[in-house]
């Protein structure tokens, strides 16, 4: 039988190294194609301009997925019940309570976004609202709070910003690359060679940045589905809602790319479920069989 903590502490390791290779990258990025151009300064360009675009992305971030979402908060008087159970789970794990919004589409599904704790959002569509009972939709609340605990929400933001920051550097290293001199003397041959590497980095690195985002992104799902039993100890209830929201057929509209890893499950239902492990390589989310499978492992 699994233990929960065990998954809590293999998720924790796993998704350490996959943070650790994304910062590698950039700075292989900035040091191939500094050695390219013979200036350190790229390489402290690279390094300067990922701090300052992460921080400006890291602060605006969760609004800005708000409103793509196009969620509007609910008040106490308007959502009792729902506050309430929100409200019981967070005295359980020792957390404030976070802001809650809904976005008004009958598809199920629920997502948590903001800085920390104490700027936390967890959102509901209505759909799940309705369809789930009161265990399924408990489960789902503290699997969501669990990303707030355990501080996902933080991570997931800051990797969706190194993917477009690596995304931004690969492109603007391409750019310059082509237009730089041609015909380098065999004194500088060492450089012509790190050029070469640096152009296959730069048309790499989106592509590896995205696998990392999604590597990281499913961990954190088994590592919340094991958090969020401790809260209700009771791993049924998120299991049968996880197995209610994937049956659930209805995209979600407000839904996309960039915030489709953020959601308890996948919410574009016209996506391809590939088979495998290459096809897993691109998915957002573990397979649904496979959490419910853990989760009814639990003790």
């Amino acid at each position: 039988m699994a233990i929960v903590y065990d998954h809590i502490s293999e998720n924790k390791r796993k998704t350490a190294l996959l943070l650790g290779a994304f910062f590698l990258l950039i700075v292989a990025l900035g040091f191939v194609f500094s050695q390219a151009y013979g200036s350190p300064q790229i390489l402290y360009f690279a390094i300067g301009f990922s701090i300052f675009y992460a921080l400006i992305s890291y602060y605006f971030s969760a609004n800005i997925t708000l409103s793509l979402s196009r969620a509007h908060p609910v008040e106490r008087g308007t959502a009792p019940e729902l506050y309430q159970l929100v409200e019981n789970l967070c005295i359980t794990a020792g957390l404030p309570v976070p802001k809650i919004y809904v976005i008004e589409d009958s598809a199920l599904n629920a997502f948590a976004t903001g800085r920390n704790p104490q700027n936390a959002v967890i959102v509901f569509t209505t759909g799940i609202l309705q369809k789930l009972n009161k265990q399924e939709l408990e489960g789902v609340a503290a699997h969501e709070l669990s990303h707030v605990g355990n501080y996902d929400i933080r991570l997931m933001t800051l990797v969706v910003v190194l993917v477009g920051l690596l995304t931004l550097l690969a492109d603007f290293f391409l750019r310059a690359s082509f237009h730089a001199r041609g015909g380098r003397s065999k004194n500088n041959q060492a450089q012509a060679i790190f050029m070469i590497a640096g152009i296959v980095l730069a048309l790499l690195s989106p592509l590896i940045a995205s696998l990392i985002q999604l590597a990281i992104s499913r961990k954190r799902e088994f590592l919340a589905d094991s958090s969020g039993v401790l809260l209700t100890r009771y791993p049924e209830g998120l299991a049968s809602a996880l197995e209610k929201i994937s049956q659930d057929t209805e995209p979600l509209e407000a839904a996309n790319k960039a915030t489709a890893h953020l959601y308890i499950e996948n919410p574009l239902r016209n996506r391809h479920n590939g088979v495998g492990w290459f096809a897993g390589l691109f998915n957002t989310h573990p397979p649904v069989e496979e959490r419910v499978r853990k989760l009814r492992e639990m003790t």
